[in-house]
């Protein structure tokens, strides 16, 4: 329900200057690498739920403080709390669920989840749009009360139904030790691998896909605000309408193989949205935007299946949190790169070198996930036992 309007809120309604609104969604994004290193620790050491719930319970405090908020010293509180929340959520909450589920169930977990948040953000996006009004910030802050309050409903599972669930680990046996540190994991050459082809997919793909790509549909696609509306609505559609499907067809498939047909379809996508410029601001531009997005919405389809359950699979249960980690921090650091690296060739006028950049990302995207390949088991590929 917030996140399409955050900054809108920050800027519009409370009246703070856009770049300083912006800095303060950059701070998120910083909180979040920040805190994600010693959450990975204490993953390992408390058990993932604790430590998800300590997570929940600063985003119900960092909703609630934002719901008031009317100064910048206010609004550093209140995105400094929701970057803790981000920065534990994905270590701690991937944990969490590789303890319960493992093997292929891995797979279609995390595809399936993936489909339920972007039909969560679709709905709440749809949803707070009809009720938000720039003219009565009271209609913005009770979005962000509900969703302190949506917050409390997975507090409650974990509190009550789930409390069993991924809870301090069993002693190691012994001459297991206690598990591997940072250092020792990232010498695994599957995970320097896993890792290099997290940051560089989260760079060309999710980075670009929210700085570069509405950057670029503006600049040099020259199309509305609208059709930008409409492709990412296209792009909810197809993960929460294909998902399921591409799941089945997947299925006991090498996961590194999975991967390379996320290359090709986001090669397709950012390829066609740099043809919008031969166009630009015609009817077939406008169309083109929209069809990245569908492109690149059956790419994330095949991606969110495969990166978590390979990383968990990788991982003991001794070490699981820092390995979730690891990989949390990969992808975090592309998606605050991605937007530098666009807006420095967009404002200068590249969008043909700032193409470029992309596909030649996902070249090596797709050389890495070929490396990969060689350096982990058919098991921890996903291949299924004959």
């Amino acid at each position: 329900m917030t996140l399409p309007f955050t900054v809108i809120y920050i800027h519009e309604v409370r009246g703070i200057d856009l770049d300083v609104a912006g800095l303060l969604m950059g701070l998120i994004a910083v909180v979040a690498v920040l805190v994600t290193a010693p959450v990975g620790i204490l993953t390992d050491r408390l058990g993932a739920r604790p430590v998800v719930i300590a997570g929940l319970l600063a985003q119900v405090l960092g909703a609630v403080v934002i719901a008031f908020a009317t100064t910048v010293p206010a609004f550093v509180v209140a995105v400094s709390l929701l970057g803790v929340s981000f920065g534990i959520g994905w270590p701690a909450f991937n944990a969490m669920i590789a303890s319960i589920v493992d093997g292929r169930l891995r797979t279609q977990y995390f595809g399936i989840n993936f489909a339920l948040v972007n039909l969560g953000i679709g709905l709440g996006g749809v949803v707070s749009g009809f009720l938000a009004d720039v003219s009565r910030p009271g209609t913005f802050s009770a979005i962000f009360l509900v969703d302190a309050v949506c917050v409390l409903v997975p507090i409650a599972l974990l509190l009550g139904p789930l409390r069993r669930v991924a809870g301090r680990p069993a002693p190691p046996e012994e001459g297991a030790g206690e598990g591997s540190g940072y250092l020792a994991i990232l010498r695994r050459p599957a995970v320097l691998w896993i890792t290099a082809l997290t940051f560089l997919s989260s760079f060309v793909g999710y980075g670009q896909m929210e700085a570069g790509f509405p950057a670029f549909a503006r600049q040099v696609s020259e199309v509305s605000t609208r059709t930008i509306g409409f492709a990412f609505a296209a792009n909810t559609a197809v993960i929460v309408l294909m998902q399921f499907l591409v799941l089945r067809r997947i299925d006991g498939r090498r996961r590194t193989r999975v991967f390379l047909g996320l290359v090709v379809l986001w090669a397709l996508a950012w390829a066609l949205l740099g043809s919008t410029g031969l166009v630009a601001g015609t009817l077939a531009a406008a169309a083109g935007v929209i069809v990245f997005h569908v492109f690149f919405g059956l790419g994330e389809t095949l991606l969110q299946p495969t990166v978590p359950a390979i990383v968990n699979d990788l991982a003991s249960d001794h070490d699981r949190g820092r390995y979730n980690a690891v990989s949390a921090s990969a992808f975090q650091v592309g998606a605050i790169t991605a937007p530098v690296a666009a807006g420095w060739l967009l404002d200068r006028r590249l969008g043909g070198v700032f193409v470029v950049v992309i596909l030649v990302g996902l070249a090596l995207v797709a050389v890495l996930a070929l490396a990969l390949e060689r350096e982990i088991t058919p098991e921890v590929n996903g291949v299924l036992e004959p």
